[in-house]
């Protein structure tokens, strides 16, 4: 079973710069974390909940879909994200890694007590680049046939062989 992360959202879009750099509305921030996420979540290869209040709304419901690959919670009325992020930290078996996004204190130590372990929202983003940029390298590099021992060799080597094949050196 993939580790679990649980991402606090509007708790994450808070300590993020880009929101309030590039003027964006809370529906563009949401959208644009989720998709940061998401792609972040492909690297990671964790199974990723990014939460939303609806604690101060007049949602009835609970509602739950998934973007890109990673679920996304919008809690109801009178439910903090903080209290559904509990709940679920609770009813995961204690031998799941868990991770909590989030800088809220009280959140941070209630699900650590619970067996979470924590990571501020300030730490997360630095993650979600640090991820990226890594995956993004990892990509562009060429790929390895197990069964092709010339690709195997260091590019320098490869150009070598290559040359003494055609007959250039």
């Amino acid at each position: 079973m993939k580790p679990l992360l649980l991402v606090d959202g509007y708790n994450v879009i808070g300590a993020w710069d880009v929101p309030r750099a590039e003027h964006l509305s809370i529906e563009e921030a949401r959208e644009r974390l989720v998709h940061l996420v998401a792609d972040y979540a492909g690297y990671s290869g964790e199974e990723v909940i990014v939460v939303f209040d609806g604690h101060y709304t007049d949602r009835p419901t609970r509602s739950r879909q998934t973007w890109h690959g990673v679920e996304v919670v919008f809690t109801k009325h009178a439910e903090s994200a903080d209290n559904f992020i509990e709940a679920t930290v609770s009813s995961v078996p204690k031998w799941r890694a868990v991770r909590v996004a989030t800088s809220d204190a009280v959140e941070q130590t209630v699900t650590m007590g619970r067996g979470a372990v924590r990571i501020s929202s300030r730490e997360f983003l630095m993650e979600l680049t640090q991820v990226r940029a890594v995956g993004r390298r990892h990509m562009n590099e060429p790929k390895v046939s197990r069964g092709d021992i010339f690709s195997r060799l260091p590019p320098h080597q490869r150009e070598i062989f290559d040359k003494m094949r055609k007959g250039e050196e």
